[in-house]
């Protein structure tokens, strides 16, 4: 079933996959945030409560979606690391760590920003602010962790079986809206009913999703392969490339 994953345990091959991927991302990325930042910021209606300062959802709801998006990519590549010993999925872990604490790290400021006008405060222990904040905390932990660690090896599995233990928080993430009485809304896109959002703000706003997810693959890729060169500096295969650079 995993035949085809074997491959990319080597090094230059899963390096050579990410220069493959990496243009297709890049592109992607900056096509799709040009178009949906310009469609939801500009051409965008106005919400008939909120105004023009709703438009601050064409950052939020991406970041927060791929703040978890980016988690649960973490923790597939720390099973893969865990149960197929694959050092290349380890790099994937680190790759993906800074990454998506960056991007939640955005979920929350525009989160902060956009609550301060609607709740009257910047801050708010709400069960949804507070979740996420427990999963930058974990990208955190993870990459404290992994450089706690002289030996890599041992630094890989501790922040891999860290990045699985974090899973945990996913669903509350997601799910605290309807288990507690919170301030935060509820799901807009994963309702079924279609008027939870008008079409004209809906896809832009998906179009928007779909920029993120390109950025955070995008340097994901570019910090892996980072990764993989600082791994196997002293390869044949790596003084080659950089003699040829």
């Amino acid at each position: 079933m995993w035949k085809w994953l074997h491959p990319y345990a080597k090094a230059d091959r899963a390096y050579q996959l990410c220069n493959t991927l990496l243009p297709y991302f890049a592109v992607i990325t900056v096509v799709c945030m040009v178009v949906g930042w310009v469609w939801g910021l500009a051409y965008a209606p106005a919400d008939y409560q909120q105004k023009d300062s709703y438009r601050i959802i064409f950052i939020h709801v991406p970041s927060a979606i791929l703040s978890m998006g980016a988690y649960s990519s973490m923790a597939i590549a720390a099973v893969v690391a865990l149960v197929w010993q694959l050092r290349n999925a380890e790099l994937a872990v680190i790759a993906i760590a800074p990454v998506g604490a960056c991007v939640t790290a955005i979920a929350l400021i525009t989160g902060a920003a956009w609550g301060k006008p609607m709740w009257g405060a910047w801050w708010v222990w709400d069960a949804r602010l507070t979740s996420e904040l427990i999963l930058l905390f974990l990208y955190l932990g993870v990459l404290s962790l992994y450089h706690a660690f002289e030996d890599k090896k041992a630094a890989g599995r501790a922040a891999s079986i860290l990045a699985i233990v974090g899973v945990i928080n996913l669903p509350i993430i997601h799910f605290s809206v309807e288990w507690w009485n919170t301030l935060h809304q509820g799901a807009t896109i994963t309702k079924f009913d279609t008027k939870a959002i008008d079409p004209s703000m809906f896809w832009p706003l998906m179009v928007n999703i779909v920029a993120f997810a390109a950025f955070v693959g995008t340097v994901t890729l570019i910090r892996l392969k980072n990764e993989i060169l600082q791994r196997e500096k002293h390869r044949p295969w790596v003084r080659q490339l950089l003699n040829r650079g």
